[in-house]
């Protein structure tokens, strides 16, 4: 991917940073989609997914700027690496947040049906998650881990790869990606966002409905597919797609503004040797 330009020098702690400011972007912008009942109730719990996304988009960053660091031969820029080397290095990142994002993900989806039931099971997140390593040990905490991976694994890397492609796609001729105007970030993270959950959707419905499972329900994925698959057929693969896009292009969008802006100015704040 030769881009335009000179490349900032490639910081997987600079990264780590600036995507924990771009999860909390993603959220600013994504978690009104989710909470519409009011002016005053957009924002409601926000809390809870600014703690748990933070950390998670932090690790995403940083397993990202590691992943292109890995594979650079020359100097430490990014400007020599090509679609699937920007490909690989996404997919690094989502291996990498994967051991974060398999339990809070896992807990998420028992507090959600929780609601439609009219037993309380759980009083937060933190309870939940004592009653499943009570129950269950580690192996309830991270059920469907597998699932999250062959999620995250590609959807990352096509995450990735979409944002930087489309980066230096609408980069003017003799500018630098850096320069790139703040339309155009938000587009290309919002496009980003939009092929990312277009690559996740199935599995992640595989996950979720493996996860909220009792224990020895499913034998396995393919188990889960079967049945979704008898009961619904191909379309119930894409169950919550619209919902789902809806929200990825602004909250995406976002991300990838909030990450630009971080980076840009921790290179300010400590430029590259």
């Amino acid at each position: 991917m030769a881009q335009k330009g000179k490349a900032e020098a490639v910081s997987p702690v600079k990264n780590f940073f600036a995507g924990g400011a771009g999860g909390i972007c993603l959220i600013l912008a994504g978690q009104p989609l989710d909470t519409i009942k009011g002016l005053r109730g957009l924002y409601k719990g926000l809390g809870a997914p600014l703690t748990g996304v933070t950390p998670i988009m932090a690790v995403t960053f940083f397993g990202f700027g590691l992943g292109k660091k890995l594979q650079l031969k020359g100097p430490d820029y990014d400007d020599q690496l090509t679609p699937p080397q920007v490909f690989m290095a996404g997919m690094l990142a989502g291996l990498l947040s994967t051991a974060i994002l398999a339990p809070v993900e896992r807990i998420k989806c028992l507090l959600q049906v929780q609601v439609h039931s009219p037993v309380l099971k759980y009083t937060g997140s933190l309870d939940c998650a004592q009653q499943l390593y009570t129950e269950h040990g580690i192996r309830g905490v991270y059920k469907g881990t597998l699932l999250t991976l062959m999620r995250d694994v590609p959807a990352t890397g096509m995450y990735f790869m979409t944002y930087e492609w489309l980066k230096n796609v609408l980069t003017p001729e003799g500018k630098s990606v850096s320069d790139l105007s703040v339309p155009r970030i938000l587009l290309a993270g919002g496009l980003a966002g939009v092929c990312n959950w277009a690559v996740a959707i199935p599995v992640d419905v595989l996950k979720s409905r493996f996860q909220i499972a009792p224990e020895g329900r499913y034998s396995g994925f393919l188990d889960v597919l079967r049945e979704v698959l008898r009961e619904e057929g191909p379309r119930g693969l894409y169950k919550g797609f619209t919902a789902a896009m809806l929200r990825a292009f602004p909250a995406n969008a976002a991300c990838f503004f909030g990450f630009e802006v971080s980076l840009t100015f921790l290179n300010w704040l400590i430029p590259a040797k």
